[in-house]
């Protein structure tokens, strides 16, 4: 079963700065909470991670895991309980918020039939367009299509993949291996929005110094870098570039960022600049 965690959701809107920081100390919290249980822990993100356990009353334990991260860190989850990870997943959605939810090869197509393609784990919109193109518009059309016609028209693995994710296959086996991030990024929103480009480009650097200190601390190097910008009042573009090499050179990767976001070629008002170094994989 996958938990999410979440910050008690409150009436009114409260838009803090990022701290990254933070949220890594939280989910190590988290985590270390979860590998309390008698489960094999599969963390798939900070906020997330797939348990796997035998038990007989699936709910009771949901219910402890929730009490017990609470207590930890002060967060609230939400647990989704599946007979494989595709329904584990797809069940936290309905557990929402700080709830326990069950969904299994017996209520699956009572849940899902209905839905839109893009409502299974692994189908994004573009695929569901694509899958639109040919008739199959909902989980249950995508359930009973011919896997012959798919692989034709999406490719020999895709194709019957996509069949077997709408019948609600998947693999079911927990894996408790570390979560090892792709990448390392910051961003910032300001309350009044840049105009000046110069500022702009200080800002970027800035930024690009703070994920460089994450790089080093990672002790990996990068080997792409790129930068985000949403221009007032809410459009929002990304650009990025391949190294020459992997490294964890700060003057290269701020001259990486620098070069990113020259890319740009409006220059309206910032509200929000991001930096992003991706690994090696």
């Amino acid at each position: 079963m996958p938990l999410r965690t979440a910050a008690k959701r409150c009436p009114d809107a409260v838009f803090l700065p990022s701290d990254f920081a933070a949220y890594e100390e939280a989910s190590a919290k988290v985590m270390a909470t979860l590998r309390e249980f008698d489960a094999v822990v599969e963390v798939m993100g900070w906020d997330e991670a797939f348990l796997g356990a035998l038990t007989d009353d699936p709910e009771a334990l949901a219910h402890d895991v929730q009490d017990a991260v609470l207590s930890a860190t002060r967060l609230y989850s939400s647990i989704g309980i599946g007979d494989n990870k595709l329904r584990a997943k797809l069940a936290t959605g309905f557990a929402k918020p700080a709830g326990v939810y069950r969904l299994t090869a017996e209520n699956w197509y009572e849940v899902m039939a209905h839905r839109p393609t893009d409502a299974l784990w692994g189908i994004g919109r573009r695929t569901a367009r694509k899958l639109a193109e040919l008739g199959l518009i909902t989980v249950e059309q995508l359930a009973a299509a011919d896997q012959q016609q798919l692989a034709e028209r999406l490719g020999p693995t895709m194709g019957p993949w996509y069949v077997r994710l709408a019948r609600g296959g998947g693999i079911s086996s927990v894996v408790g291996t570390p979560y090892v991030p792709r990448s390392r990024s910051r961003e910032t929103t300001f309350q009044t929005d840049l105009a000046d480009w110069d500022q702009v480009r200080a800002e970027v650097a800035r930024l690009a110094q703070r994920v460089i200190a994450d790089v080093v601390a990672e002790r990996r190097p990068a080997i792409r870098v790129g930068v985000k910008v949403r221009f007032a009042p809410f459009f929002t573009h990304t650009r990025s570039m391949t190294l020459d090499h992997p490294t964890s050179d700060a003057a290269e990767l701020e001259a990486a960022a620098i070069k990113v976001l020259d890319r740009f070629e409006d220059r309206r008002p910032v509200r929000l600049l991001g930096v992003r170094a991706e690994f090696v994989r």
